[in-house]
C-alpha cells in the first residue's frame, strides 16, 4: 500500500505532532498560510488536507478547492465549538469539522472518516455555472444567489457595475442556469460596433436594404431565437436602436432593415453597463421608458475594492491556470505582498488583477511573490491606524498605469497568436468582439 500524504495548514506545531501520532505512516507536509498550502498542494497531491483556523481564514482554500474537478477530503479544525462555524465550513465544502480542544480519539476518528471520502468532488463543483465566478465575500455570494434565483425566471436582467467586475460571467451563468440553457447565448458589445452598423447587427436586413446588402442577413435577435441575447455596454446604444429595442421588449417583435413585415422573436434579454444610465437619461442620451423595461431585475456587481477578501482566492486560481497553461514558476504569495494588493484601489477590478498576475508570470523569477516583485502601479500606501491620509497620487505617478498594462497584454497576446484575433481572445479569456473593441481603443491592428 502506498504511503499516504497529508497537507497540514496551521502555525501550531503541536497539531502537527498530534497528527503524526494518529497517522504515523503518513507523510505530513506543513504550511503556515493558505497561500503556502495551495503551493504545496499543487506539488505533493495530498490524500488529506487538514486546515486549522476560523472560516474567514480558510475561505480562500475552500474556494480554490471548489475550482478543481476532483479534490481530496478537507478536515477543518476550528478555534471554538461553534455550530455556526461548523455549518459555514461544511457548506463551503469541507469534509468534516473538529473544534478545539482536540483529543487524540476525536482526531483519529475524524481522519479515518475523512479518508473514506478520498477522490470525492466537493459539493459545489465546476458543473455549477456560477463556479467560474470566484468569490468568498458575502457581497458577491449574495449576488450569485440572487442571480441563480432570477435565472429560473424569464425576466429581463440589467447587470450594472464597473468595468472588469465580471458582468459577462454573470450573464453567461444566468443563461446556463435558465430554462433556455439548451438555446444559444448571443453576445453583442454595443460599444464595439459602429453606430451605423449597430441596427443591422441587432435586427438583420433583407437583400437590397442598402447598397452593400447583396443577400439577407439575420440579426443577433434572430440568432438568439429560443435562447438569450446579452447586450453589453447598453449605454452606448444609439437613440434609433434604443427605440427599436424598446419595441422588442414590449411586443417581442423585430423589424429587419428593408423588410415591411414584423417578425416575432422568442428570446430573453440580459443587458449590462458600467455607466450611470440615470445620468444618461437626464442628459437626454438614454430613454427613460427603455430603462424601466430593462431594469426589471437589477444586479449590481460590487467592485474589487469593496470585496478585498476575494483577491487571494482569485489570485491563486489565476496562478494555477498559468501553471497549467505554460508552466508558471510562481507557487504562492507572501502575506506582505498580499497586504499590498489589498490596499490597492483596483480601478480595473478583476481584469486589472488578472493583468497584474500575467505581468508577474513574465517578470517574477522567484517562487513566492514578495512586495518587491509587484508592479509599481499597485504599490499604494496602506492606511495608518485609521488616521486621515493625504490624497493618493495618480497611478501614472508610479510609472505604469492600468491602461499601459492592458495595452501590453493585448500586444503580447496578438504577438503570441501571430495576429490571430480568435486565438488572442482565447488567451485573454475575452470575446472576439471585446478584443476588437479594445484593439480599436489602443489603435492595434
Amino acid at each position: 500500500m502506498n504511503r499516504q500524504t497529508f497537507l497540514l495548514i496551521s502555525k501550531d506545531s503541536a497539531l502537527g505532532h498530534l497528527l503524526r501520532t494518529v497517522s504515523p505512516q503518513a507523510s505530513i507536509h506543513t504550511a503556515n498560510t493558505v497561500s503556502e498550502g495551495v503551493a504545496l498542494w499543487s506539488e505533493i497531491s495530498p490524500d488529506l488536507i487538514v486546515g486549522e483556523g476560523p472560516p474567514h481564514t480558510l475561505a480562500p482554500l475552500l474556494e480554490y478547492a471548489r475550482q478543481l474537478p476532483v479534490c481530496p477530503p478537507l478536515l477543518v479544525i476550528g478555534d471554538r465549538h461553534s455550530i455556526k462555524d461548523a455549518v459555514e465550513i461544511m457548506r463551503a465544502g469541507a469534509t468534516d469539522y473538529l473544534p478545539r480542544p482536540i483529543c487524540i480519539e476525536d482526531l483519529q476518528t475524524a481522519v479515518t472518516r475523512a479518508l473514506k471520502h478520498l477522490t470525492s468532488p466537493l459539493p459545489s463543483s465546476p458543473q455549477d455555472p456560477f463556479a467560474s465566478i470566484i468569490s468568498i465575500s458575502p457581497q458577491m455570494n449574495l449576488m450569485k444567489q440572487l442571480a441563480k434565483e432570477v435565472a429560473l425566471t424569464d425576466a429581463t436582467v440589467l447587470i450594472t457595475g464597473e468595468s472588469g467586475t465580471g458582468k459577462e460571467l454573470f450573464a453567461e451563468a444566468i443563461h446556463r442556469c435558465s430554462l433556455r440553457a439548451s438555446g444559444p447565448l448571443i453576445t453583442l458589445n454595443c460599444a464595439g460596433i459602429p453606430e451605423n452598423l449597430l441596427e443591422s447587427e441587432l435586427f438583420g436586413y433583407e437583400s437590397g436594404a442598402f447598397t452593400d446588402a447583396k443577400r439577407s442577413k439575420p440579426g443577433r435577435f434572430q440568432m438568439a431565437e429560443g435562447g438569450t441575447i446579452f447586450l453589453d455596454e447598453i449605454g452606448e446604444m444609439s437613440p434609433t436602436a434604443q427605440a427599436k429595442l424598446l419595441r422588442v421588449l414590449e411586443n417581442h417583435t423585430i423589424d429587419p432593415l428593408g423588410d415591411t413585415r414584423s417578425r416575432k422573436v422568442n428570446i430573453r434579454i440580459i443587458a449590462a453597463t458600467n455607466e450611470d444610465l440615470l445620468a444618461h437619461i437626464k442628459a437626454g442620451r438614454f430613454r427613460l421608458d427603455l430603462y424601466y423595461r430593462l431594469n426589471v431585475y437589477q444586479l449590481r456587481i460590487p467592485p474589487l475594492h469593496e470585496r478585498l477578501e476575494d483577491i487571494e482566492p482569485i489570485l491563486l486560481i489565476f496562478l494555477e491556470r498559468a501553471k497549467q497553461e505554460r508552466g508558471c514558476r510562481i507557487k504562492a504569495i507572501a502575506p506582505a505582498a498580499l497586504a499590498v494588493l489589498q490596499h490597492h484601489d483596483w480601478p480595473g477590478n478583476v481584469r486589472e488583477l488578472h493583468n497584474v498576475v500575467e505581468w508577474l508570470t513574465i517578470t517574477c523569477k522567484a517562487e513566492i511573490i514578495q512586495p518587491t516583485h509587484l508592479p509599481a502601479s499597485v504599490k499604494t500606501a496602506p492606511p495608518t491606524n485609521g488616521l486621515s491620509q493625504s490624497p493618493k497620487p495618480s497611478l501614472l505617478a508610479f510609472g505604469l498605469s492600468f491602461q499601459d498594462m492592458e495595452k501590453q497584454m493585448l500586444e503580447e497576446a496578438l504577438r503570441k497568436s501571430s495576429g490571430n484575433v480568435s486565438e488572442a481572445s482565447r488567451l485573454l479569456k475575452m470575446t472576439r468582439n471585446t478584443l476588437r473593441y479594445r484593439m480599436a481603443k489602443y489603435h492595434l491592428q
